[in-house]
């Protein structure tokens, strides 16, 4: 599976967003290892909208960094749309990475010397989307977020809640399979946060975009349609939520 001239299956409607099995993650450090994440089995389902909870030093980061293949388990098994990702080429993580998840990092890891806009359309860009194209498809999101009128400033002239947005914008605008988001309101006022939330409900709803959150706020918990308690890298609670947005019964 180290061979970059393999490819990987396409991603499927029938496979699970993402699968684990054993997951483990521990980092070697005196005077003892830290065990970050221990024999984690997980199944998140395609479409699906998911907080992830627990305490500071519970996992969830480090569980977000083993589903993007941005850390490489200690040993375990991970699947993301039906591709088994431990073992493939950093090449082919990448590129698996570039098309089908979209990244909400705490730190919003945006290009310094790149405008808002810039930065919005970065993943649009190394997909090859005509320039056109990529414009429409930020500057609506941005409009719809807030942002309209700082697309040309660079991240140094925008608050902490302002390149929140952009670095949400960046993840969803693509329309990925698979969005990880860590704690993707935590610089961002109510009004703020509702709106972000509403966006990715509709991404959610009308493009079946699956949605793994890391969280502390309970907004976004109380949205979610599905809550995992994470505690010292275990699966502590799973609990199904009716959520604001889930299908009314019957529904198409």
């Amino acid at each position: 599976m180290t061979d970059d001239t393999m490819t990987y299956a396409p991603s499927s409607e029938h496979a699970p967003a993402v699968r684990t099995e054993g997951l483990w993650k521990i980092y070697p450090q005196e005077p003892e290892p830290v065990e970050a994440v221990r024999d984690l089995t997980l199944t998140i389902e395609s479409g699906s909208f998911v907080a992830m909870a627990g305490p500071s030093g519970s996992g969830k980061t480090t569980v977000l960094n083993l589903l993007g293949g941005l850390t490489e388990p200690t040993r375990g098994r991970i699947w993301v749309g039906g591709t088994e990702i431990t073992g493939l080429s950093p090449a082919r993580l990448a590129r698996l990475r570039l098309e089908r998840i979209g990244f909400v990092f705490q730190a919003y890891n945006l290009l310094p010397v790149l405008s808002a806009l810039e930065n919005a359309e970065f993943t649009l860009l190394l997909r090859g989307v005509e320039r056109e194209e990529r414009r429409r498809r930020v500057m609506e999101l941005f409009r719809e977020i807030g942002l309209e009128g700082l697309e040309d400033r660079r991240p140094g002239k925008l608050s902490g809640g302002q390149q929140q947005r952009v670095a949400v914008v960046r993840a969803v605008v693509g329309r990925p399979a698979l969005v990880l988001a860590d704690e993707p309101t935590a610089n961002l006022d109510t009004a703020s946060s509702d709106t972000l939330l509403d966006v990715m409900e509709r991404l959610n709803r009308e493009h079946g975009t699956t949605f793994l959150f890391s969280t502390h706020d309970p907004r976004v918990m109380a949205r979610a349609r599905r809550l995992i308690r994470l505690v010292d890298g275990r699966t502590a609670e799973d609990l199904a939520q009716p959520g604001p947005s889930a299908p009314a019964p019957g529904g198409g």
